[in-house]
């Protein structure tokens, strides 16, 4: 299953400059999402980070993975309430991401109870991961 933007925008209550994701690849509940972020030089926060040599900012990469464990809970019919991030955990940044990459992002489920999700998310470029840790989001009645 394929998302587009306009789908996205329905699901995530992020919007320009903090929106993350670009577009759905796959999604299966139970299993996982898989989305991508195209990264380009025109981004808002290059121009200091760094000008001389530009690099995805590591916690720009979390907020895009914790972005695609929301679009899972979303895409799931379970998006009665906000999401917040609770809990990063065990991150690593492997590799940096620049301008012209194509990030791909894959989250699993890694359990729920009482309103509390966890997801096992990695980052990719090129098929090399770049990027990994544990998210855990709370759900807050609107």
């Amino acid at each position: 299953m394929s998302v587009d933007i306009n789908e996205i925008l329905k699901i995530l209550p992020h919007r320009f400059p903090f929106l993350l994701v670009d577009r759905v690849e796959e999604f299966k509940e139970g299993e996982g999402i898989t989305v991508r972020k195209a990264v380009t030089v025109n981004e808002p926060f290059f121009p200091g980070h760094f000008p001389q040599e530009p690099v995805f900012p590591g916690v720009l990469i979390i907020e895009a993975m914790a972005q695609a464990c929301g679009l899972y809970v979303g895409l799931c019919g379970e998006m009665k309430s906000l999401f917040y991030l609770a809990a990063v955990e065990n991150a690593r940044f492997l590799k940096p991401v620049r301008p012209g990459d194509l990030l791909i992002i894959k989250a699993e489920p890694a359990g729920s109870k009482l309103g509390v999700i966890s997801f096992n998310a990695k980052a990719y470029v090129d098929g090399v991961e770049v990027a990994r840790c544990r998210i855990t989001a709370a759900q807050v009645r609107k």
